[in-house]
């Protein structure tokens, strides 16, 4: 089995920047993402206490990411989740989202929630599977055309039962 280490990252580090580059180039290739035209996301909107930002490391080398956004009350919102291909159907996508989910719970948060895109089926279903369910719109994010969102009170206490 991998051993993969995830840890909160300062989101201007070179991890971060190398990471979230990589997401990037990925959506371009899938689906003509073009990061300009996307709703902006600051770095101070992933800075505590607005936000933060995980890396994964497989012997000290990134091959994930996710990133939370804090401001809204009640609610946290996932971003730029992402895994590298080669480490892809090891679990670290669902890693990834549990130490996301857990930060957004210790922030106060009992939402969580994230936009997608179709052609990104597998993380799609992952969140599905993960508990999220699908939502209206909730922002105007122009390569999105999946919004889900779950609700972490309700899981913690069937997690309890």
């Amino acid at each position: 089995m991998t051993d993969f280490v995830i840890t909160e990252e300062p989101a201007d580090s070179d991890d971060v920047r190398w990471c979230f580059g990589r997401y990037y180039a990925e959506l371009g290739q899938l689906f003509d993402y073009v990061v300009d035209e996307a709703l902006p996301l600051g770095l101070d909107e992933l800075t505590p206490p607005r936000g933060l930002v995980f890396i994964a490391r497989e012997d000290g080398e990134a091959v994930g990411s996710g990133a939370l956004k804090l401001h809204q009350p009640g609610i946290a919102e996932i971003k730029r989740m992402w895994v590298a291909p080669r480490v892809r159907g090891c679990g670290l996508g669902r890693r990834l989202l549990e130490a996301l989910e857990a930060a957004a719970v210790e922030a106060g948060k009992s939402v969580t929630r994230l936009d997608s895109n179709g052609q990104l089926a597998a993380a799609i279903a992952m969140y599905r599977s993960h508990g999220y369910r699908d939502v209206p719109p909730f922002n105007d994010e122009p390569f999105a055309d999946h919004w889900l969102e779950k609700d972490l009170a309700v899981n913690a206490d069937e997690v309890s039962e």
